[in-house]
């Protein structure tokens, strides 16, 4: 096991050393979470919503138009409302 240090600034700042950086693959502006287990501190790398879920809904067909969205948001809501409106 290797310890690595870095000093706490008066704002209470600390510079992650470059070998934790390229470890974790951190870059300028990437964020990391400090995550708290009894009584010591993990530091990992994190990414958005966005780049986590980026291309779950990944589709052969070509995307569609905001026209075309919203003609197929207008039919699947009137088929949900048809059968509501009967009973």
């Amino acid at each position: 096991m290797r310890e690595l240090t870095s000093t706490v600034t008066t704002k209470g700042q600390v510079t992650i050393p470059v070998e934790i950086r390229r470890l974790l693959k951190v870059a300028a502006r990437d964020r990391v979470a400090f995550i708290v287990e009894r009584d010591q501190v993990r530091l990992v790398r994190t990414e958005s919503v966005a780049q986590r879920t980026a291309g779950a809904l990944k589709s052969d067909e070509p995307a569609l138009s905001p026209q075309q969205e919203r003609e197929a948001a207008e039919l699947a809501f009137a088929g949900e409302a048809e059968p509501r409106s009967r009973a």
